[in-house]
C-alpha cells in the first residue's frame, strides 16, 4: 500500500473564499488548450486562424461546464434534478459529466463554426487534441478532491483515502484516468493530427478512444453508490455511456477515410501564420 498524499483540496482560502484545486485544473485545462491551440493554427490547413482563438476556448469553457453540470443531472442524477430543478445551478455542490460536456462543446463548436464561416467537421477535428490534457488535469483535480476513487484491490500501489468512510484499500483510479484519458490520448491525437486528415477522422479517433479508455478504466473505478450497475450486474453508467460512444467513432472514421478529402485551411487566405 501507498500512503495517499495529504494534500488540502483547497488550494487557496482568503476568508470566506475558497479555491479548490479542482476548479484551479479547469483553468489550467482551458490555459494549456489555449497555447496548443495558438500553435495548431499556425498550419496551413488549420480552420481556426490566431485571432479567433481566444474566442473558440471562451466557447468551447462555457459547452463544457454547462454541458458536464446538465449532463450530470441528467445521466447520474435525474431524480434530483425532477424533484429539485434547481439543483441544476448549484454548481457548488459538485458533479460533472464528461459525456454532458463533450455534448457541450459539440453545441458550442457548431455555434462557432457559423460565426467564423467554417464547418462543423473541420472545427470538431481542431478542438479534439486541444482535450485531452484538461481531461488528465482533471482527473488529478478528482485525486486531490479524493473523490470518484477506485474499488478495492490488494495491487502493492493500492491507497486509502481518508474520506471514505470504510477506508478501505482502493486503486488509485484517478491517477490511471489521468494517463490514459489524458497524457496517452493528448500525445495520440497530437502526433495523428499533425498531418492533414480527412474530415472527422481525428475527432472519430478521439470519440473512439475515450470510449475504449473510460470503459476499460470503469472496471477499476468504484460506481456511483446511488446508482450502482446499471446492466449484467456489472456495468456500470460509465460503461453504457461509453459503448455507443466506441461505435460512433469507429463508424466515423471508416466514414470518413472513405468519402472525404484532406482539409482545406483558412489560414493561409487570411494570412493564418500571424
Amino acid at each position: 500500500m501507498i500512503p495517499y498524499p495529504q494534500i488540502d483540496p483547497v488550494a487557496v482560502a482568503i476568508g470566506p473564499l475558497k479555491v479548490h484545486w479542482y476548479g484551479l485544473m479547469y483553468l489550467a485545462g482551458f490555459a494549456t488548450a489555449w497555447w496548443l491551440a495558438l500553435r495548431r493554427s499556425r498550419k496551413p490547413w488549420s480552420p481556426v486562424i490566431k485571432s479567433e482563438v481566444e474566442d473558440l476556448i471562451l466557447y468551447c469553457a462555457i459547452g463544457v461546464v454547462v454541458g458536464g453540470r446538465a449532463g450530470y443531472m441528467l445521466f447520474y442524477n435525474f431524480g434530483e434534478l425532477v424533484s429539485d430543478p434547481l439543483s441544476l445551478f448549484r454548481v457548488w455542490e459538485g458533479g460533472m459529466s464528461f459525456h454532458g460536456g463533450l455534448i457541450g462543446v459539440m453545441l458550442a463548436a457548431t455555434l462557432y463554426a457559423r460565426k467564423i464561416g467554417t464547418t462543423f467537421p473541420a472545427l470538431i477535428d481542431f478542438v479534439a487534441p486541444l482535450v485531452p490534457i484538461g481531461l488528465g488535469l482533471g482527473r488529478l483535480g478528482n485525486f486531490i478532491g479524493q473523490e470518484l476513487w477506485g474499488r478495492p484491490t490488494d495491487v502493492p500501489w493500492g491507497m486509502v483515502f481518508p474520506r471514505d468512510p470504510d477506508l478501505l484499500v482502493r486503486h488509485p483510479s484517478q491517477l490511471y484516468q489521468a494517463f490514459l484519458e489524458g497524457l496517452v490520448l493528448f500525445l495520440v491525437l497530437w502526433i495523428y493530427s499533425s498531418k492533414p486528415r480527412p474530415r472527422l477522422a481525428v475527432g472519430g479517433l478521439f470519440v473512439t478512444l475515450y470510449g475504449i479508455f473510460r470503459f476499460a478504466m470503469e472496471f477499476v473505478r468504484e460506481p456511483d453508490g446511488h446508482i450502482g450497475f446499471d446492466l449484467f450486474g456489472w456495468m456500470t453508467r460509465g460503461q453504457l455511456l461509453s459503448l455507443p460512444m466506441i461505435a460512433a467513432g469507429i463508424a466515423l472514421m471508416v466514414w470518413s477515410y472513405r468519402t472525404q478529402p484532406l482539409p482545406e485551411g483558412r489560414g493561409q487566405a487570411k494570412g493564418g501564420t500571424q
